[in-house]
Order: C-alpha cells, then structure tokens, then sequence
C-alpha cells in the first residue's frame, strides 16, 4: 500500500487501498512529479511567449496534478474497481437491453484498417469503409423490412428526431399542415420530449387494461392533422401490440405514418419485421440489439429506416454502390441534410456489422427466441412473491409491481431496487412505465445463462423476506456499496459532485 500526498506534497500516512474515499489526484500531487517524459529533441530552449504569441495565452496559470505514472494509473483501476459494469455482472435493466459485448467486435473495430483512416479521406482510398457501411444499411433494411436507412444518427434520441424530420418533410412535400403525433401512455420519455422538439404536439393515447394501446381512442383522436403515431412492439411494459395491423391501418387511412421506437427491437429481431406491421419510419439502437457498447452519452448509433414513400428524404450522403462495382457517396436534393458529422460513429457501426454478420439470420432469430424465454422463465419464478403487472405471457422483458409490498410493509420498488445493489446485481428498471404502480422491469437478455436467473430470482425473493421482516433495512440499502443511498431528489435540483456537497 502507498501513501497519498496533500496538495503541499505532504504525504498522508492514511493508506490507498482499502480506504473508503478515494483520494482525487489533486490531493495526491506532488510537485515535479511527472507522468510522462519527452525525449530530448536538441532543439534550443525556448521562452513560451516566443512561441505563442501573447494575445492566445491565458493569464493565469492553470493548476493540474503532479503524479506519476505509477499513482495516476492505480488512482483509476481503484475508481474502476468500484463501478459495475456488463462484464462484471447481470443489468437487468428493463427497455434499456442491456446485453453482454461479444469482444470479437471490439477486436474488429481496433483492426488499423478501419480506426487508422480519415473521415475526410477520398473515396478512392476509402472503398472497404464505404462498402463496409453499404454492406451494414443492406443488411439493416432487411431486418427491419424497409427500403432504405441512413446511419448517421448519434444512437436513439438522435434517431427519433431524424424519424419525426422525414415525416415532416414527407408531409410538407406534399403540401399538407399536420401538427399532432400520437403517443401511448407508456412511451419511453424520449418520445414526446423528440416530438416537441421536432416542432409538433402530442396527444397520448390511453392503456386499455391489457396494457395494449386503445385502439377505439386512437381513431377517435385521429384527424387530418395527425402526421402519425410513435410506438414500439412490444410496447413498453413487455407486451405485444396484438392490434397493431388494425392500428396501422387506421393511422395511414388518416394520411399518417406510422415511427417504431427501436428499443424494443430485440425481442423480434430475425422473427419478424416493423416493415410487415404496417411502419414507415425504424430508428434501431445498435447497443440493445446488436450488442455494441453503451455510450454513456456517446458515442452511440441509432440508424434510422424508412418505407419506399421515406427515401428521398433520407439524410446524406448515402454510401452507394456504383455501375463499375466501386463504392462512392450519393445525395439527393430532397434530402433533411446532414444530422451528423462526417459518417456516425463508424466504429460502433462497424462493430454492428460483425455481430450482425456472425450470427446470421438463425442467429438473429435465436437472439429474440431466448430473450423471450428468459424474460417469461424469470415472471413464472418470480410471481410467487412479486407479481407481474400483467398476468400474461410477456416479451423480452418482464413487468412486475412492488404496490403489494408498499401496502402491507412500506416497502417501495426503490427499495427493492436499491437492494438488489447489495446482492451484486444492478437494479431493475424502476417506476416505468407509468402505468404500473411500484414497476419494477426486469430484462435479462439473451446473453444471461439460467444459472444467473436463478440467482437473481433467489436475490429478490430475500430482498421480499427482508421487507416483511426488516422493512427499515431495505429503506437505508444500498449500505456495502462504495457510496450509500443518496436523495435522488435533492441530487437532482442541487447537482454538486464534491465532497463539499453540503
């Protein structure tokens, strides 16, 4: 164990390992401590002003630490050590998917080949990129049934604006003045903050008591002003629209077009396609479906797909093929216009494309089958002690409610959530969608083995022993983790990541 220094330099005896407060690398500086070290050059010393000329310089010095290799590289695998991650354990984090990522994409996204080229590079020198991306658009519009796909968008958010922008643009081009998007009551929170951002209104639409949109409220509040409706299938409390054709048939009878949220994409991949069910628009999230990294805010990729009716509106430039054989870059004057710099996040794309093209078709349908099959394995065995929301045979992920619970001990889903830290799993998706009461939405993936649900099925099953028999040490959990419950309300409105935070 070694010892941290205080910004003075002087050396604490309070040792680094083991210590519940990691120090910050400020108060482990040093001065003249280096991390690094230039070779020498033999060019002449230099005053920096003879350089740099005076007007460019910031006046006061800006203070950084002073460590060494050796303190900087610990002081992060210590941080590291304290963070759950997908390779550490089950997130069985409902609606966000959150599978295991095979390294064999990693391993191809590292190849020099792809990550040593310039965006700004010719295409004469970029043929096996812009293949590479034609090839993934080819094998994206197959799976989701449509004609056409752009890849720029920067992960789901990004592609639920570019959606709502080509129905814009589809409905301006034909001189109609459509202002309202219909959206469920259980929509993701993306849905309707995208559809005001994308200059529209929304009218939510009603759960009948299967947990299925209403299909007798939605015609009554369609109209000529209606561009179209967004909504996943399943929806989001696990559930299969079974009404969806009827739905379709409704909004495109309107004049409307009908936008699938991809976050739910997993659960059909390979077995059925949005295209069939009536959609004109698909935004598809590359880290729930095809298993590349969460971007934590970025980088991401959420390509969009659309209907024939769609495709001159596409952003570009499109990677195209060429009557030579060659590959190039096409745009079209109809076009929304770029919605991303240069090409997306090529290498989270091109890690889509290795997962998409070792799987296969049967791959991709086995994906969506055993998600399913975990989702359905974990309701049966947890329904004895927390019930699901809708009794029924459910998707990729499976809708459970805490309310009993909260009623007869006090106990919140948070609580149950929260505890479930303490098991060594991350917590369930909590209180969504809003039309469960106490939700709690587990989705296991298809990458979590029977052995993993069962233990944390047997997790949660003691987390409810604990809540009938010692409520109050549910409302403090988390209590081993590195940092215990915070007031989720307060961090909100007084955001302060110091020690300070008082």
């Amino acid at each position: 164990m070694s010892n941290f220094a205080a910004p003075g330099g002087k050396a604490s005896s309070i040792p680094l390992v083991g210590r519940e407060v990691e120090p910050t690398l400020f108060e482990m500086s040093v001065p003249g401590r280096r991390s690094f070290q230039l070779r020498t050059t033999g060019v002449p010393e230099m005053a920096i002003e003879d350089i740099i000329p005076a007007s460019h310089l910031n006046p006061k010095m800006v203070e950084i630490a002073e460590v060494s290799e050796r303190d900087l590289v610990a002081h992060f695998t210590r941080l590291s050590h304290r963070q759950f991650s997908v390779d550490l354990g089950m997130y069985p984090l409902g609606s966000c998917t959150m599978k295991y990522n095979p390294k064999f994409c990693d391993a191809v996204a590292a190849m020099t080949g792809l990550n040593g080229i310039h965006p700004a590079a010719p295409a004469s020198l970029t043929q096996g990129w812009i293949e590479l991306l034609w090839t993934l658009e080819q094998r994206l519009v197959s799976i989701t049934g449509m004609a056409g796909a752009t890849l720029q968008p920067a992960a789901g958010a990004a592609g639920e604006l570019t959606g709502l922008l080509l129905i814009r643009a589809y409905h301006e081009a034909r001189g109609e003045n459509r202002t309202r998007i219909l959206i469920p009551d259980s929509a993701h929170g993306t849905n309707p903050a995208s559809v005001t951002l994308g200059g529209y209104e929304v009218t939510t639409i009603p759960s009948n008591d299967r947990g299925l949109v209403d299909l007798d409220i939605l015609k009554q509040s369609l109209g000529p002003d209606v561009a179209g409706i967004m909504l996943t299938n399943p929806n989001t409390v696990g559930l299969f629209e079974e009404e969806i054709q009827e739905i379709a048939q409704a909004v495109h009878e309107s004049g409307g077009l009908l936008y699938y949220d991809g976050a739910n994409l997993n659960a059909i991949v390979g077995v059925l396609r949005p295209g069939d069910m009536g959609f004109d628009v698909v935004h598809m999230n590359l880290h729930k479906t095809f298993a590349t990294p969460h971007g934590g805010g970025g980088p991401g990729a959420g390509p969009v797909a659309v209907s024939e009716r769609l495709v001159p509106y596409l952003p570009g430039p499109r990677p195209v093929r060429l009557a030579d054989g060659s590959f190039g870059w096409s745009n079209v004057a109809t076009s929304i216009g770029r919605v991303h710099g240069w090409h997306g996040n090529a290498l989270v794309l091109a890690r889509a494309l290795a997962y998409i093209t070792v799987h296969g078709s049967e791959g991709l349908r086995r994906v969506a089958q055993h998600a399913v099959l975990n989702a359905n394995w974990l309701r049966v065995r947890m329904s004895g002690f927390l019930p699901a929301a809708y009794d029924r045979v459910c998707m990729h992920e499976c809708t459970l409610s805490a309310a009993s619970i909260k009623a007869q001990y006090g106990v919140r889903g948070v609580d149950i959530a929260k505890g479930l830290l303490e098991e060594g799993f991350h917590s369930p998706t909590v209180y969504f969608p809003l039309i469960v009461d106490e939700a709690l939405m587990f989705e296991p993936t298809e990458t979590e083995s029977l052995q993993t649900l069962e233990a944390l099925a047997l997790s949660v099953e003691r987390l409810v022993i604990r809540a009938q028999t010692d409520p109050e040490s549910l409302h403090a959990a988390p209590r081993s983790t590195p940092v215990s419950r915070v007031d989720e309300a307060r961090a909100a409105r007084m955001l302060k990541a110091t020690a300070d935070a008082s």
